[in-house]
Parts: C-alpha cells; structure tokens; sequence
C-alpha cells in the first residue's frame, strides 16, 4: 500500500506541475510577424508576403520568458523597434519581458507597486508609457521611456494616476490607443458608436464621449493599426465584437467607422495585432488567421486567411473551423498588443485563451496518467 501512494503521488506531482502555455503575437517595426510561446518555442513568420508557403524561422533564444502567464500579451515600441511581454512569467507576473528583434535577445525589466488585481494595457506610441485600468476601476501607468530596447538594473515603479472618469462597475474594459488617446468602449451608459476617452499628454479623462459612427455596445477585442515607420501615431484601430460579427476599424480623425469581414474563427478569447497593413488574430487554440487592411474601398471585400508558414510549427485543429469558444471573462479584454491590450497579474483567470497545443498535450497528459493510476490501482488490488 506504501508503494502504491507513492506512485500515486507522483502521479499527480507530474500532472499538477504542467502549465499551460499562454502565447502572443507581435510585429517589430519592419512588419515581421512574431509568433511566442508556441509549444515552447519563438518564431517570425516574416512580412504579409511570406505568409503563404514555407515554415517560420525558429528565433527561441536564452531569457526568454516562459509565457505562462495567466494572460500573456505583447506590445511593439515603434519608435526603438522593440517587443514588450507583460505577465509572460506566472513565477514573476510584476516583471517586463524585453524583445530585441535586431539582436534577437531577451532581458527582464523588474517593477515595483502596481495594480494587485487584474487589468487590461496600452503602450502609448509617443511616450513609450504603459496605461492601465485595473479591475478596481484605477488608473496607472509605467514608463518605458528611458528602457526602450534592454531592460536597465534598478526595479521602476508603477505609479497610480486615479479613478477612472466613469463608472466601472462591472465593466469588462475594451481599450484602444489611438492618436495618444485611450479609447475606451462598452462603457455602461455610453451609447452604441461612441467611446469614452484618457487625453495621455493631459493626464486627463475627457467629459464627453465621443461619437465615431456605427458599432455596437458590445464587449470585444481591439488592435492599434499603426502607420507605416515615421509616419507617425496610430490614427484608427480595429474593434472586433466578442460575437466576431465584423470588423470594424474607428478612424479617430475623420471620427467614421468602417466595416470589414469578421473573423471566419468566432473566437471570444481570441487576441489580436495590427501592423499597418494586416490585422492578426491569434485564435484560443493557437491558430494564426489575418485579413489585409489597406484603408481603402478595396477593405469591405477583403478576407480572413490563415498564417501558413506558422500552421506546422503549431498545428491545431481549430484552424479552419469558425467555431466559437466560451465566452471571455473580465480579465479577457483587449488585444494581444498592438500597444491595445489586456493582462492580469491573478494566475487564477484566463486570459486571452491562447492556450495552443502546449494546453492540448496538457490534456493528453492528464488522460493518460489518469489511466495509468487506474491501471495502478487495479494491479494492486488484484
């Protein structure tokens, strides 16, 4: 019997200590596709135009974190081409995962303070400042500005703005960065077509919404859409519906919305990435898909593809299947970067679903020392 509990241990030692994985795409400022976290590796797909045929490069590389965060997303710095990952470690959520895509290297920001509960992030594009709602309904944000492409040694601290300007009760936030302005959809009491708004160069919540034409009120997912290199801030972002319904790209200049396909996966813990050309959903189980965006006519015929060259180094079997997933909890909003995003630092929520295959074989695991215990169990009663 002695030996029999031991093994029985074991047995779910080795099944409690497996972590699902959590990855996340990203662009670098060249439109190369990164895709982390995938069955423990990195890769770059490359640009649009690689997309179709081939393989990705493999560009896992030592310090990288382990993207098991409870709700792992990425953020591009345009301006020093760098890749952030909030929440990639579940041993260390506080700490800042630091791309290099020219030196192909990791480092690790340490910070200090903070939100204790779950929260959603942008990346402003000109301060290089993350902003943050946290579930609690406060605002913080962390600056980047002196870090850009390698984490320095002292710890930073996250400093908390205030309130939000709206009530945030039961809110699950849908935020987007556009024009250094923090977009905030959904918002209780707020009208369908219209967002409330963070002025970021004025620390300020503006007291109106503002109106940008038709979408609904309805929880979803956004990506920033960036300009093309020193063109500027982003103008619009992409909003996509939990329902996946549509597309729509709010143009926060001309103050209109547009309407593109919505994705042929319905994914409600799907996460997504703009560069200034495509937009990229990561689905919840680990399949690539991307529909081009040209801010022109030609956008309202344009269609959903699958990231071919990423379909062999993370095989699913949802890919191409348009099916739905569970609907998203409070800390599953946002994009997956884009600089439009949402993390949690509790690793007990789910977070942009994006759990791939690593998740799957988790399964596959579970199963078969489940059936190894019962066999076990059975020799010896036996």
């Amino acid at each position: 019997m002695a030996r029999l509990l031991t093994l029985v241990s074991l047995l779910f030692f080795s099944v409690g200590s497996r972590v699902a994985a959590s990855p996340c795409v990203a662009f670098d400022a060249s439109w190369n596709l990164y895709a982390f976290g995938f069955n423990g590796k990195d890769y770059n797909a490359g640009t649009s135009d690689s997309w179709a045929s081939g393989t990705a490069s493999d560009v896992t590389a030592s310090g990288r974190p382990p993207f098991d965060g409870a709700n792992t997303t990425c953020y591009l710095s345009q301006f020093y081409n760098g890749i952030y990952v909030l929440n990639g470690d579940s041993s260390n959520p506080s700490n800042v995962h630091i791309y290099d895509p020219t030196a192909k290297s990791w480092t690790t920001q340490a910070t200090s303070g903070g939100p204790t509960d779950g929260y959603s992030a942008v990346l402003d594009h000109d301060t290089n400042v993350f902003y943050v709602l946290s579930d609690s309904g406060e605002l913080w944000f962390l600056s980047f500005e002196n870090i850009t492409t390698a984490a320095q040694s002292s710890t930073i601290p996250w400093t908390d703005v205030e309130k939000a300007g709206f009530d945030t009760t039961n809110y699950q936030p849908v935020m987007a960065l556009a024009n250094n302005h923090v977009h905030f959809l959904d918002v209780p009491g707020v009208a369908a077509g219209s967002a409330d708004i963070f002025v970021i160069h004025f620390s300020w919540f503006q007291p109106d919404s503002q109106s940008y034409g038709n979408f609904p009120a309805q929880h979803g997912q956004t990506a920033s859409i960036f300009e093309p290199a020193n063109d500027g801030v982003q103008l619009a972002f992409a909003y996509i519906p939990d329902d996946g319904s549509a597309t729509y790209i709010i143009d926060v200049v001309s103050n209109t919305t547009a309407t593109m396909a919505g994705p042929s996966t319905k994914d409600s813990s799907a996460s997504y990435f703009a560069s200034d050309a495509a937009i990229v959903q990561l689905t919840s189980s680990g399949a690539v898909n991307y529909i081009p965006y040209t801010n022109s006519s030609s956008d309202s015929s344009a269609s959903w593809s699958t990231v071919k060259n990423l379909v062999s180094v993370a095989p699913t079997s949802s890919a191409s299947s348009g099916s739905g997933s569970a609907s998203a909890t409070k800390s599953a909003t946002g994009s997956a970067a884009s600089g439009t995003s949402t993390t949690s630092t509790s690793s007990s929520s789910s977070s942009n679903g994006s759990m791939g295959v690593a998740a799957k074989s988790g399964t596959v695991v579970v199963g078969m020392m489940s059936a190894l215990l019962l066999g076990t169990i059975a020799l010896f009663i036996s």
